[in-house]
C-alpha cells in the first residue's frame, strides 16, 4: 500500500487497471473452475451409479442362489472400464460375497464402513470415489454393491480447465497492461504536465508559465483554474514589488531625514554641552564671587545668591541628564550576558553616600543572568534604586526590596519595592515620562529624566516597564528582560 501511494498517477493508473481486471477474472474463473469441479464430480457418481445398478441386477440371480462364482463373473464385466479400480458384492448381512481387482481390495476398509448405512453413498476419499448400491428384490435388500472409482478424469480436467484458465488470465492481463498503458496517457499526461509545471513555479519562482491541456473535463478544470491562479499570483506579485520599491524608496527618504535629524541631535548636544555650560558656569562663577566679595549683603542678599548658586547646580544637573536621555537612543547596544546580581552589588556600593547616616532595611533577592548592555542595565538599577532610597527618606523606617517578580524560558521580570511616599495609581501613566513629576521639587528633589530613561533602555533591550503604587504606602517599580536579546527583534 505504501509502495502504491508513492508510485506516480500513471503507474497508478497501470496498476488499477491490471489489478481490477485480474481481481475479475480470477472470481470469474473460480467460479466457473468450481462449477466444473462439482458437474464433474456429478457426473462421475451418475455414471458409477449406472454400473452399480447394472451389476446389481445381474447379481442378483447370483445372490439368490449362492453362486459366488457367477457374481464374479459379473463383476469381472467392469474390467471395461478403465476408471474402476475394485468392486465388491455384499450379502445381505454385509458379509463379502464377490470381489473384483486384480490386486488384494485396497478399498474393502472402506467399503465396508459404507455398509454401516443402508442407503445409497458415495464418499470421495484419497483421491478415490468409494459408491455404494443396494440390491432389490421384491421389496427388500438382498445385497450391495460398492464400486471403487479413481478421480483422475475430474483430476485431469481440473488441471486442464486451470491451465487453460491461466493461460486466459496471463493473457488478459498483458493484454490489459497493453491498452491501460495506451489508454492512461490520457488522463495522466495533463496531471503529469500540471506537476511539472508547479513544480517549475515553485522552484524557480516564475509566474508567467502557464499548464497546458484545454479540456472539457474534470482536468482541464483543474488546469484552467490552476492557470488562473497562476495569473492571480503573478498580478499580486507585481503589486507587491511595486509596493516594495516605494517602501525602499520610502526608507531611504527616511533614512535621509533620520540622518540629518540624527546630525542635529548632535549639534543640539554639542551646543548644550558647550554653549550652555559655559553661561551656567559664568552664573555659578558670578554668583560664588559675589556671595565671598559682598561682605555688606544682609541674610536676605546672601539668599538670593545663593538661590542662583542652587538654580546653576539644577540647571547644569538637568543638562546632564537631557544629554544622557538623548545618548541612550542614539547610542548602539553591546549585548553581553549580564550578571545582575554583581551589577546590583556595584549599584549599592555607589549608592553607600546617599544612604549614610540613614538605617534602611535591605531585603535582597538572588537575581539570574540576563543578555543585554551592562552599562544601560547599570543605569537601569542605579536610578531604581535611587528612587526608593530617596522616596523612602521622610519614612521612620525604610525598607527597600529587590527580587525576581516572574521567571519563565521567555523572559524574567525583577522589581523594585519600597514603603516610601508612593503615588496615586491615577496619574501612573505619567511616571516614565519625561519631566513628569508626581511631587514637588521642594519635597524630592530630581529632574523627571531617571525614569524615562529607565523606559527607553528596557524598550530597547525588549522588555516592558510598569509600577503599582500607593500615596503614603510605597511603590513597586517593575521591569522584565527577554532571556535572550535576539528575542526582542
Amino acid at each position: 500500500m505504501a509502495l502504491f501511494r508513492q508510485a506516480s498517477v500513471k503507474n497508478k493508473l497501470i496498476l488499477t487497471s491490471v489489478l481490477g481486471s485480474g481481481t475479475a477474472l480470477l472470481l470469474v474463473g473460480a467460479v466457473i473452475t468450481s462449477y466444473d469441479l462439482v458437474s464433474l464430480r456429478n457426473a462421475l457418481v451418475r455414471r458409477m451409479s449406472v454400473q452399480a445398478g447394472i451389476v446389481g441386477a445381474n447379481a442378483a440371480s447370483a445372490l439368490l442362489f449362492n453362486d459366488p462364482e457367477s457374481a464374479e463373473a459379473t463383476l469381472a464385466a467392469l474390467k471395461g472400464d478403465p476408471r474402476i479400480l475394485a468392486a465388491g458384492l455384499y450379502t445381505e448381512d454385509r458379509r463379502l460375497f464377490a470381489i473384483y481387482g486384480s490386486e488384494p481390495l485396497n478399498g474393502k476398509r472402506l467399503m465396508e464402513e459404507s455398509l454401516s448405512d443402508t442407503r445409497d453413498v458415495h464418499r470421495m476419499r484419497g483421491g478415490r470415489l468409494v459408491l455404494s448400491r443396494s440390491i432389490p428384490f421384491e421389496q427388500r435388500t438382498i445385497g450391495t454393491v460398492v464400486i471403487v472409482s479413481d478421480l483422475q478424469e475430474v483430476t485431469s480436467s481440473m488441471t486442464r480447465d486451470v491451465v487453460i484458465f491461466a493461460s486466459v488470465l496471463l493473457i488478459s492481463l498483458l493484454l490489459a497492461l497493453f491498452i491501460s498503458s495506451r489508454l492512461q496517457r490520457d488522463i495522466s499526461q495533463p496531471i503529469l504536465d500540471l506537476a511539472q509545471t508547479a513544480r517549475r513555479v515553485s522552484q524557480e519562482k516564475d509566474y508567467s508559465v502557464r499548464a497546458s491541456g484545454e479540456r472539457r473535463d474534470e482536468i482541464g478544470t483543474l488546469v484552467t483554474a490552476f492557470n488562473e491562479m497562476l495569473s492571480e499570483i503573478r498580478q499580486q506579485e507585481g503589486e507587491l514589488r511595486a509596493a516594495h520599491d516605494r517602501l525602499e524608496q520610502r526608507v531611504a527618504e527616511r533614512t535621509v531625514q533620520l540622518q540629518a535629524v540624527n546630525k542635529e541631535l548632535e549639534a543640539f548636544s554639542y551646543s548644550v554641552s558647550h554653549d550652555l555650560r559655559a553661561p551656567l558656569r559664568h552664573i555659578a562663577g558670578f554668583a560664588e564671587m559675589l556671595d565671598a566679595s559682598c561682605e555688606g549683603l544682609n541674610d536676605g542678599g546672601r539668599r538670593c545668591i545663593q538661590k542662583i548658586s542652587q538654580a546653576a547646580g539644577r540647571m547644569g544637573q538637568l543638562i546632564d541628564d537631557l544629554l544622557i536621555f538623548s545618548r541612550m537612543g542614539r547610542s548602539e547596544m553591546q549585548a553581553v550576558t549580564v550578571n545582575l546580581a554583581s551589577l546590583l552589588k556595584e549599584v549599592l556600593v555607589e549608592a553607600q553616600p546617599d544612604v549614610k547616616g540613614r538605617v534602611i532595611d535591605w531585603k535582597i533577592e538572588p537575581l539570574p543572568m540576563v543578555s543585554g548592555d551592562r552599562a544601560m542595565l547599570r543605569l537601569v538599577l542605579a536610578n531604581l534604586v535611587s528612587n526608593a532610597v530617596k522616596y523612602t527618606g521622610k519614612s521612620a523606617s525604610a525598607r527597600i526590596e529587590i527580587g525576581v517578580a516572574q521567571d519563565t524560558d521567555r523572559e524574567v521580570v525583577i522589581f523594585v519595592r519600597d514603603n516610601g511616599a508612593g503615588f496615586d495609581m491615577t496619574y501612573a501613566s505619567k511616571l516614565f515620562g519625561v519631566f513628569q513629576r508626581l511631587h514637588r521639587a521642594d519635597e524630592f528633589e530630581g529632574t523627571g529624566i531617571g525614569l524615562a530613561n529607565v523606559q527607553r533602555i528596557i524598550n530597547r533591550h525588549g522588555g516592558r516597564t510598569w509600577a503599582e503604587g500607593e500615596l503614603g504606602r510605597g511603590a513597586v517599580f517593575y521591569f522584565s528582560l527577554p532571556r535572550r536579546l535576539e528575542a526582542a527583534a
